[in-house]
């Protein structure tokens, strides 16, 4: 009987060790061991991680995170290096690399700044650092997630391992469901532009004490920014297009994730972009009031025409998260999120496209799945009139092919020459079709 007790209690805590090594699958194995992950597990004296540098300069950390950077791709930065070109010498570039940072020389290049569309109008500012920086921000991340990860709540669900936007999405629905329908829809103004350095800084000395770790985290924060013949230096915010930017912006954001759950709300955070649940209007406000102090204190503001209280079972009163809008008990597709797939889809079918019908639709298709497979969910009206607008699309373009005119794909002429059936026949990815389906499985 005792051994049977003692077999029984050796299995139960092998198979506790294996639950959690597999919590942490995703981490560079080369750097995080088993003893490492033990230390982290257990927490390491003080509380706070000493000697890190010499990890993130080790050849197989470089390497590994050479080739996620490679895997990426992406721009070339201010140097004019490309991915293509520094894989041709990785080896003398790495080693390079490896002996700057050994010998505390490494300073990070200016980060070059373009701007991308917005799927709202405007355009956003991106910041492209160059290929040797990524490289070992990559490291450097490889070293130091795990730590902040261990000390992250469950509600956040942003640029963190084994988490994505299906997953707090899913936390949204079964709160509605519960009844916590009064929602606080809150927005930060230029959140990664405007968090303060120091105090940013302050949150990571909490658990990192290795000097030259904190420099060069201070050093990207730093980092200048071209745009063109203009170079300044930021005094505040993290560098977006950055590689460790959401990291330290969940990092930042921790304290105000603490502060809602030791208040018993029930708040999903996606980075910046988060809601609070709640099931009375009296709650709603209570919790923006506390938000609205955590702000204050941390140097940041809401943006006071985004930030709302609402009922979203009523007309209206709705709320926007993670491209979906949840209102009057249903979820449909916000207006920017189909603006943006309709600027897409307009893009490919182009009436100037001189590929044949068959190539255009396997273009299309790999992005009308994608694109299902997220929005699923929204109300069953989307679907009919997205394929509606596809087709005419398609219409137009082999018109202006066959004929040379600019004929509009909604005429009946088309409609009779190219029936839906014509598209079916070549394979066209249909969501009202697939939608149903989708139903009948749920």
């Amino acid at each position: 009987m005792q051994l049977r007790q003692a077999i029984s209690s050796v299995l139960a805590t092998t198979k506790q060790e294996t639950d959690s090594y597999d919590r942490w699958s995703w981490v560079e194995a080369s750097l995080w061991t088993k003893p490492m992950l033990t230390a982290l597990e257990n927490g390491v004296k003080g509380g706070k991680w000493f000697s890190l540098m010499d990890k993130v300069y080790a050849m197989a950390t470089l390497q590994a995170a050479w080739q996620q950077v490679q895997r990426n791709k992406g721009s070339h930065g201010v140097d004019g290096m490309s991915v293509e070109r520094f894989a041709l010498k990785q080896e003398h570039y790495l080693q390079e690399l490896q002996q700057a940072l050994k010998a505390g020389s490494y300073q990070p290049l200016p980060v070059k700044r373009v701007f991308i569309p917005k799927a709202g109008g405007g355009e956003r500012p991106l910041g492209i650092p160059a290929v040797k920086d990524r490289i070992v921000q990559t490291a450097l991340k490889m070293m130091i997630e795990p730590i902040f990860e261990n000390e992250f709540v469950e509600h956040s669900y942003g640029f963190r391992p084994q988490r994505g936007c299906k997953d707090a999405l899913r936390i949204v629905h079964k709160g509605l469901k519960a009844g916590q329908t009064w929602v606080v829809d809150a927005d930060m103004k230029s959140f990664f532009d405007t968090i303060p350095h120091a105090p940013l800084m302050a949150e990571v000395e909490k658990l990192i004490s290795d000097g030259k770790v904190l420099q060069l985290i201070h050093a990207y924060l730093k980092q200048d920014i071209m745009a063109g013949l203009e170079r300044w230096t930021p005094n505040a915010g993290t560098p977006q297009g950055a590689v460790i930017s959401p990291l330290l912006a969940n990092l930042y954001l921790h304290s105000l994730d603490q502060r809602m759950v030791q208040a018993g709300y029930t708040m999903v955070r996606y980075a910046d972009d988060f809601v609070i649940l709640c099931q009375s209007q009296e709650e709603a406000h209570s919790a923006l009031v506390l938000i609205q102090q955590w702000v204050n204190a941390k140097g940041l503001a809401l943006h006071p025409d985004k930030t709302h209280v609402g009922d979203c079972l009523e007309e209206g009163q709705g709320f926007e998260f993670l491209g979906y809008r949840f209102e009057a008990g249903k979820r449909w597709v916000r207006k920017k999120s189909l603006k943006a797939l309709k600027d897409k889809i307009r893009r490919k079918t182009k009436r100037t496209r001189g590929d044949s019908m068959a190539t255009i639709i396997k273009d299309l298709n790999a992005m009308l799945i994608g694109w299902f497979n997220y929005f699923k969910h929204a109300h069953e009206w989307t679907f009919p009139k997205l394929d509606r607008f596809i087709r005419r699309r398609l219409r137009s373009l082999r018109n202006k092919q066959r004929t040379g005119q600019s004929g509009f794909g909604r005429s009946i002429h088309l409609s009779q020459l190219m029936p839906n059936a014509y598209f079916a026949n070549l394979g066209l990815f249909t969501m009202k079709e697939a939608h149903r389906i989708a139903c009948q499985s749920r």
